[in-house]
C-alpha cells in the first residue's frame, strides 16, 4: 500500500511539473504584441484558424464569397481594444484584412470600425519564404 502511494505522489508531481512549465511556456509565448509594428509583423506570420486560435472570433466578420462555389475569398475582421498607439492607448477597433488564408492589411482605428478612413493602415508584406 505504501509503494503504491508514494509512486502515485511520485507521478503526480512529474505530472504537475509537466503541466506548470507548459503553461509557462504557453504564457510567454503566448503573448501577442500590442503595439501597432509587432502587431502588423505577427499577424503576417500566421493563417485564419492561427489567428482565431490567438485572438478568438472577431466581434465582427464579413466575408466575400466565389458565386459559382461558395468558397471565402477575402474577409474583413474587426477586433475591439486589443491594440495600442505610441502613446499607449488602445484603439478602439483593429481591422484585419484577409485575402485567402492570410492577413493583407492591417487598419488600427479610433472609432467602431465604421469609418476606417480615419485610421492608420499597414500592408502586411509577404513572407519570403511562402513566395
Amino acid at each position: 500500500m505504501m509503494k503504491a502511494q508514494t509512486w502515485l505522489n511520485g507521478w503526480l508531481a512529474v505530472a504537475l511539473l509537466f503541466m506548470s512549465g507548459s503553461v509557462l511556456a504557453e504564457g510567454s509565448a503566448g503573448k501577442f504584441p500590442e503595439d501597432e509594428q509587432g502587431f502588423v509583423d505577427a499577424v503576417g506570420k500566421l493563417n485564419r484558424s492561427q489567428l482565431v486560435a490567438l485572438l478568438g472570433e472577431p466581434a465582427r466578420a464579413e466575408d466575400v464569397k466565389l458565386k459559382d462555389s461558395g468558397r471565402v475569398v477575402a474577409s474583413i475582421w474587426h477586433y475591439h481594444n486589443i491594440n495600442k498607439d505610441a502613446q499607449g492607448a488602445y484603439y478602439q477597433t483593429t481591422e484585419l484584412d484577409l485575402i485567402d488564408d492570410q492577413v493583407s492589411v492591417v487598419v488600427f482605428l479610433n472609432n467602431d470600425g465604421s469609418d476606417n478612413s480615419s485610421g492608420q493602415s499597414y500592408e502586411v508584406q509577404p513572407n519570403p519564404a511562402d513566395l
